[in-house]
């Protein structure tokens, strides 16, 4: 995809993860790079010099091919751990922001590049990461954090989720329209949604939507406020 003065490269690897370039005119960043083979040839198919690596979080699927990387080139690796205080990354004349956004683990980070959130396992394409942190709270903050942004941002997640997400989905709300119109457009070859698209289909971005809170009051659950809305809806993993 294809940004103003950035680009982002989107690779799966393994059964369902993803990992990303962002580049410019001559250098790239890596983000989550266990596609180390086809990122290293696309890099020198495309003429670019590979400055640093990086990743949203770190558990070893996304960590995995952060040797390979660094091995074959002379790029810099960011410590995901040092983000949360630096604002962005800079790569040629754009910056690339930095969200810390807690939950999933601790550590989790994502990246905003022109309208482009790489997102890792914070925000999925139709559902959120587990709370592996146990930090529900926080985690809800860094959902909302995520929320300020435009409608036309374009998600880009850690991993393909798609089809059990959108069961879920179906599963609390099957008349809604928004589900059928995402699964039709869904290529397992480029995995990608908008934040406004998200607010229509994924429940885990719906906490405050009547429908949403109507399904966890037939289920018995706690909606009094905006955080019980979040664990009732959590709790339902």
């Amino acid at each position: 995809m294809e940004l103003a003065g950035m680009n982002v490269q989107q690779f799966r690897y393994s059964a369902d993860n993803f990992g990303y370039l962002v580049y410019g005119r001559r250098h790239a960043i890596a983000i989550d790079g266990g596609a180390t083979r086809q990122m290293l040839a696309y890099v020198k198919a495309q003429g670019l010099e590979l400055t640093a690596v990086a990743n949203t979080h770190g558990h070893a699927d996304h960590t995995a091919g952060n040797q390979g990387l660094l091995n074959a080139s002379s790029a810099e690796f960011i410590d995901y751990r040092t983000l949360p205080e630096k604002q962005f990354i800079q790569l040629e004349n754009e910056k690339v922001f930095i969200y810390h956004t807690p939950g999933h683990t601790g550590d989790s980070i994502c990246y905003l590049t022109g309208g482009t959130l790489i997102s890792g396992d914070t925000l999925f394409n139709g559902t959120i990461g587990n709370c592996f942190s146990g930090d529900l709270k926080g985690f809800l903050r860094s959902i909302k954090k995520l929320l300020g942004l435009p409608d036309e941002t374009v998600i880009y997640a850690g991993h393909d989720y798609v089809k059990a997400s959108m069961a879920f989905a179906r599963s609390l709300e099957p008349e809604n329209p928004a589900i059928d119109r995402f699964l039709k457009s869904y290529n397992p070859s480029h995995v990608v949604s908008t934040l406004g698209e998200e607010r229509r289909f994924n429940p885990y971005l719906k906490f405050n939507d009547p429908a949403i809170v109507a399904v966890l009051k037939r289920k018995g659950l706690p909606v009094a406020t905006e955080p019980e809305r979040w664990e009732s809806l959590m709790s339902l993993e």
